[in-house]
């Protein structure tokens, strides 16, 4: 296994890495909207935290090696299903014509208070 860290997305608030790859495969921890310097939560909206998700995600990718394109499998945490067609519209946005495997649950919180949370599997 080899661990992944990049001072362009926040660092690990816990005890975990950003990213590990191991056999061919990026998992990546779940971003939240916080800036590589640790700033945030950024935005009010969903659709502003989602969007400084998807930044993250997209810098802790290029930092494994791998990118958007590549991502296979997401799941998005929400504490409020009804922020699901806002962040659908900004995560399509991110991923463009890439159409990776998703689930989308409900939860009662995520860290810092934020709106969202997104943690995806990508190839390398």
């Amino acid at each position: 296994m080899k661990i992944v860290s990049t001072d362009q997305a926040p660092a690990a608030i816990g005890p975990y890495s950003q990213a590990i790859i191991h056999g061919g495969t990026v998992y990546c921890s779940g971003q939240i909207s916080l800036t590589a310097e640790g700033e945030g939560p950024i935005g009010e909206t969903v659709e502003e935290q989602t969007s400084q998700v998807m930044k993250n995600i997209k810098a802790v990718l290029e930092a494994a090696g791998s990118e958007m394109s590549k991502v296979v499998k997401t799941t998005i945490f929400l504490i409020d299903m009804n922020d699901f067609a806002a962040v659908n519209k900004v995560y399509g946005e991110a991923f463009g014509d890439h159409r990776p495997a998703r689930s989308t649950v409900a939860v009662c919180a995520l860290p810092r208070g934020v709106k969202v949370e997104i943690e995806v599997l990508a190839a390398l």
